[in-house]
């Protein structure tokens, strides 16, 4: 069924992360033991769009809101794409597939009282791991980087003398951002601290945890949930969300779009635009509050 040559070529030839792949197999595993059962089919390659259509009404049915169903047939649909490439299949099933239409689904940012409220409560931890979330904290609003990418930070990727910092984003596309001068303090102190850390270090990562090991993306998530539960009400406390209140924060200050595009390390403006709700809010309230005929 190719199934593992469709990994190997997500992996190698697309890069996409292991993540995203992992996702990708589970969709294709769970249509493929659907096929099984209801149309005795065992090669989802030779599985046609009404059976496909019934797979897709099973999962409505099931409760699955149309945003993750169409993430399913995003994936089977990228199989089929791949089987085409390797001509073992000479149409897509899914070719004239229509999404299901979905609710944009808007991001709260997090107001910059908010972050700054974090940082201060950070600032009266002195040990490794109250300096470390500060700089975690520092990193995702100061550069708006992913999650991952920051997992991911190695020491020499850090310039503090030139006061940027080389990521490695999706599909290994490198970028450099700048960094304030302020995070530039925090990496210094935290470097310090890292330095006295004696056991199992992996000294190529930049974040470690106490132990001298690399972090990992579950712990990033627990730090930033954790102190934003004390600052923000806000239903969503992720590093996604941090990230977001970047971008967002600097479109309200007047930052070109292409610009933060850049910075995001997003590959079109469509996925940049996302971020413009808020400032359009913040835009009107400004507006209302300024325009001499809204006061009369």
């Amino acid at each position: 069924m190719f199934i593992s040559e469709f990994i190997d070529y997500l992996l190698l030839e697309k890069k996409y992360s292991i993540h995203t792949v992992t996702a990708y197999k589970s969709d294709l595993l769970s249509f493929q033991e659907f096929c099984l059962k209801e149309h005795d089919i065992s090669e989802i390659s030779k599985a046609n769009y009404p059976q496909i259509r019934s797979w897709i009404v099973m999962l409505v049915d099931q409760g699955m809101s149309n945003r993750s169903v169409n993430r399913k047939v995003s994936s089977l649909k990228t199989y089929y794409k791949f089987l085409l490439k390797i001509e073992h299949i000479d149409k897509n099933p899914l070719a004239k597939h229509q999404a299901l239409k979905a609710p944009k689904k808007l991001q709260i940012p997090f107001s910059a009282n908010e972050v700054e409220d974090v940082l201060k409560d950070l600032l009266d931890d002195e040990g490794f791991e109250g300096v470390r979330d500060r700089l975690i904290v520092e990193l995702f609003y100061a550069t708006g980087i992913r999650r991952a990418e920051l997992v991911n930070l190695r020491l020499s990727d850090v310039d503090v003398g030139d006061k940027q910092i080389k990521v490695l984003g999706k599909r290994n596309k490198e970028r450099y951002l700048p960094l304030l001068p302020s995070v530039c303090v925090t990496i210094e102190r935290y470097l310090l601290l890292r330095s006295e850390l004696t056991s199992n270090l992996e000294e190529s990562f930049l974040l470690l945890t106490k132990k001298g090991v690399k972090i990992y993306e579950t712990l990033v998530y627990r730090i930033i949930n954790s102190y934003f539960s004390k600052a923000s009400s806000k239903v969503k406390k992720s590093p996604h969300i941090l990230r977001h209140s970047f971008a967002t924060h600097l479109l309200n200050e007047g930052a070109d779009l292409n610009a933060v595009k850049e910075l995001l390390g997003h590959s079109s403006l469509a996925a940049t635009q996302v971020y413009t709700h808020h400032s359009v809010a913040q835009l009107a309230k400004v507006y209302k509050q300024s325009h001499p005929r809204n006061k009369k």
